[in-house]
């Protein structure tokens, strides 16, 4: 009994040790020392969602579609020793436990960068930007309900 005591009380541990959002991982680190960070609530994107067009400077292709569409966006970005590898590590571990899907990866001398989304061939459902450089750690991640196809004419459109 008080090995299956033991095992239910690791498995427990173990499973709080697993950030469940993005939010958990920002709520954690985010009044750390040394750590920038930004919250973006769902009342600011219904209020920026009330513009009519929000186009970008050079190319002229309207994101308000796709900002009206989110929920919540945590950032947080340090350069503190302590606290770089913590986040790297537990926002690693999110998007694997969450099952995200890699969009890109970028490797440089010791300097990575990933994108992941999730959701289905429809909607995206979340986004996470996670860099590692030798100085400093950032993670960016968005919740909402993105029309997929959208997204991607956007990033298309952003990227000619």
């Amino acid at each position: 009994m008080k090995r299956f005591a033991l095992i239910i009380a690791a498995a427990v541990l173990s499973l709080s040790a697993i950030a469940q959002d993005g939010k958990s991982i920002y709520n954690k680190y985010s009044n750390e020392e040394g750590v920038s960070a930004v919250y973006i609530s769902p009342a600011m994107f219904r209020l920026i969602g009330k513009i009519p067009e929000i186009k970008t400077e050079e190319n002229g292709v309207d994101l308000s579609p796709i900002i009206r569409s989110l929920t919540g966006m945590y950032i947080i970005s340090t350069s503190n020793p302590k606290v770089r590898e913590k986040i790297h590590d537990e926002a690693s571990r999110f998007v694997k436990s969450k099952k995200y899907e890699l969009l890109m990866e970028a490797k440089d001398n010791g300097e990575a960068m990933n994108m992941y989304t999730i959701g289905n061939d429809k909607i995206i459902n979340g986004f996470v930007f996670l860099a590692k450089d030798g100085e400093e750690t950032s993670f960016i991640c968005f919740d909402g309900n993105i029309d997929r196809k959208q997204f991607e004419d956007t990033v298309s459109s952003l990227t000619k």
